[in-house]
C-alpha cells in the first residue's frame, strides 16, 4: 500500500508568527537541545525526514520577530550524531555559494549520517541578503534559475567523481584508490569552471537526496528535472491537484518516473483531543501576534511598504507578476478572492507563512490529509508544527497513531537511508547527461 510521507520543518520555536512568545515555546538563546529533541521526536514519530530552511539575513520585522538560526549543515552534522534513521535536509542557496562547497558539504552530511542527507535548491531573492554580499540587489528572476539550473548540474557532476569501489586502500601495494574509477568533471559553463575531482568518496546514497521548493515556471522546470522532492505551498485542493498534475507531467517529460519526484505541501497542524481545544490553542496563538510585526512582515513578503494603508481594508494594488516569491503570490491570489482585509491577510496567512493551517482534532487533521493524498494532491506533507516542542509531540501522538491505523503511514522505518523511506532509486556512477 502507498504510503504518505512526512517531514519535518524544524523552526525552534515554531512556525506561527507569533510562537516565540508563546509561554510554551523552548526559550530563545542558542541551544542544541531543543533541536536533538525535536528530531528525536520526529524520529519517534517515523518522520521521513526533517527540514532546516535557511536565510543570510534578519527579518525586516526586526526584535518583534524571532530570526537566529544556526548554519544548517553544522547542525544537521550535530543531529546526525543522535539520530539513527530520520533524513536530514536543508537549504543552500545557488546565490551566495559555490558548487564545489555545496558538494563536498553536502557529501560529507550523507557520510557522517550514513546516508540520510538532502540539500534544498534555492535561490535567494531578498535584498536584506544581497546586503551581506556586498551587493545591492539580486540578479532578476530568470538569470537566477539559469545560474541554478547550471550549479545543480556542477554538483551532481561532482558527486559522481568516484565509482563506488574505487577507494580499494591497498597497503601492500601502497595504492590508496583505482584511478581509473575516477572522474575528472572538467566542467566549463557560463557561470562556473569546475575541473574536479570531489575530495570525498561517493556518497551512500550515491548522491543526497534533491529537494527544490519553488512555483513559479522557471522553480517548477527546475523541479521537474533535478527534484525528487518538491515543497510547495498551496491552501486548497483543486489547487493542489493542477499543480500536482503539473509537476508529474512535468518531469516525464524529462524523461524521468513521476513517482521520484515527490510532491509535498507544507501544512502547519494546531490539534487536539477535541475541535474546541485546537481552536482555543489558535485563538491563544493569534492573540500573542504583535500589529507591528504583523504590517512589517506581510511588507516585507509582498514587496510593498504598506507602512501607512488602513489594516482594516483591502490590500492594495499589487502586480503578481513582480513578485520574486510563489509564496507572496499565494497570498495575494487568495487575498483577492476571499476579499481579505490587510489584517486579515497577515492574521490568517502571513501566521503560517502562506501554508494552508489544519485546526481540528486527530480525525480532522487526519481527514484532511487523507483527502488531498488519495485525490492527486499530494504524495505527503511538510509539517509545520504552530509551537515548539508542543505542537511537534501533538501531532506524533494525536495525528499519527489515526494515519497508521487507516494505513497510510509507515509503523517502523523499512531501511536505513533515506532514499530507502521514500522509496527513491539509488543513482548509479558516472556523469549524468
Amino acid at each position: 500500500m502507498r504510503h504518505m510521507k512526512l517531514g519535518l520543518f524544524l523552526a525552534p520555536g515554531g512556525h506561527h508568527m507569533a510562537a516565540w512568545r508563546h509561554p510554551d515555546a523552548y526559550p530563545a538563546g542558542f541551544s542544541i537541545d531543543s533541536y536533538v529533541s525535536a528530531a528525536q521526536t520526529a524520529e519517534r514519530g517515523c518522520f521521513d525526514m526533517l527540514f532546516v530552511a535557511d536565510v543570510f539575513s534578519l527579518t525586516a520585522s526586526g526584535d518583534r520577530q524571532d530570526s537566529f538560526r544556526f548554519e544548517p549543515l553544522t547542525l544537521l552534522s550535530a543531529l546526525a550524531m543522535t539520530t539513527k534513521s530520520i533524513g536530514l535536509a536543508a537549504t543552500a542557496t545557488t546565490s551566495f555559494n559555490e558548487p564545489y562547497n555545496v558538494a563536498r558539504k553536502f557529501a560529507s552530511l550523507d557520510h557522517l549520517s550514513k546516508g540520510r542527507a538532502g540539500w534544498n535548491i534555492v535561490t535567494s531573492s531578498s535584498t536584506l541578503e544581497a546586503y551581506n554580499f556586498g551587493r545591492e540587489a539580486h540578479r532578476d528572476h530568470a538569470a537566477r534559475y539559469k545560474k541554478a539550473h547550471e550549479f545543480v548540474q556542477v554538483v551532481r557532476g561532482l558527486w559522481n567523481s568516484w565509482d563506488d569501489d574505487a577507494v580499494i586502500i591497498d597497503k601492500e601495494n601502497g595504492v590508496f584508490f583505482d584511478a581509473a574509477k575516477m572522474r575528472m568533471l572538467n566542467h566549463e559553463g557560463v557561470e562556473f569552471s569546475v575541473r574536479g575531482p570531489l575530495t570525498i568518496p561517493r556518497c551512500p546514497q550515491g548522491h543526497p537526496v534533491l529537494v527544490q521548493a519553488g512555483s513559479s515556471e522557471d522553480g517548477k522546470t527546475l523541479a521537474a528535472e533535478f527534484a525528487e522532492i518538491i515543497f510547495t505551498i498551496q491552501r486548497d485542493l483543486a489547487s493542489a491537484q493542477a499543480f500536482y498534475a503539473d509537476i508529474k507531467s512535468r518531469v516525464a517529460a524529462f524523461g524521468r518516473a513521476p513517482e521520484h519526484a515527490l510532491v509535498m505541501p507544507g501544512v502547519m497542524p494546531i490539534v487536539a483531543a477535541t475541535r474546541q481545544e485546537a481552536r482555543d490553542k489558535y485563538e491563544q496563538l493569534q492573540a500573542l501576534i504583535h500589529p507591528v510585526a504583523g504590517l512589517t512582515g506581510l511588507s516585507r513578503t509582498l514587496e510593498t511598504d504598506l507602512s501607512g494603508v488602513d489594516v482594516d481594508g483591502p490590500l492594495p494594488p499589487i502586480e503578481v507578476s513582480k513578485l520574486s516569491q510563489s509564496r507572496a503570490v499565494g497570498m495575494v491570489e487568495t487575498a483577492r478572492r476571499e476579499n481579505l482585509t490587510v489584517r486579515q491577510v497577515y492574521e490568517r496567512l502571513l501566521v503560517s507563512k502562506g501554508h494552508r493551517q489544519l485546526i481540528g482534532s486527530p480525525s480532522d487533521v487526519a481527514d484532511s490529509l487523507q483527502e488531498w493524498f488519495e485525490q492527486g494532491g499530494a504524495d505527503g506533507y511538510n509539517i509545520m508544527p504552530s509551537v515548539m516542542p508542543g505542537g511537534l509531540v501533538d501531532f506524533i501522538d494525536l495525528v499519527v497513531p489515526e494515519l497508521q491505523r487507516r494505513g497510510l503511514f509507515r509503523k517502523a522505518y523499512a531501511g536505513a537511508m533515506l532514499r530507502d523511506h521514500l522509496g527513491l532509486p539509488r543513482p548509479a556512477p558516472g556523469f549524468i547527461s
